[in-house]
């Protein structure tokens, strides 16, 4: 499941790579509505579950961050 911190890479393409005030979800290709519904049906599939499950929660993780920072809720 930590493999799925490599998820992080499409940070890469933004400029600035690092805004402490950006919000992941939905602005990097990675953590958009398409992939993390991917994401999710590769939670359905028993030989890629755990990495479904990973980056699920990941995307989670992510939406909190932008709670915390940008008093923004994204699902």
């Amino acid at each position: 499941m930590a493999a799925t911190m490599i998820v992080d890479l499409d940070h890469l393409l933004a400029t600035p790579i690092y805004n402490p005030l950006r919000c992941s979800i939905g602005f990097h290709p990675l953590h958009r509505l398409i992939p993390i519904a991917i994401y999710a049906i590769a939670c359905l599939i028993p030989k890629t579950r755990l990495l479904g499950i990973g980056l699920i929660i990941h995307m989670i993780l992510d939406s909190i961050d932008c709670q915390i920072t940008n008093q923004v809720w994204y699902v």
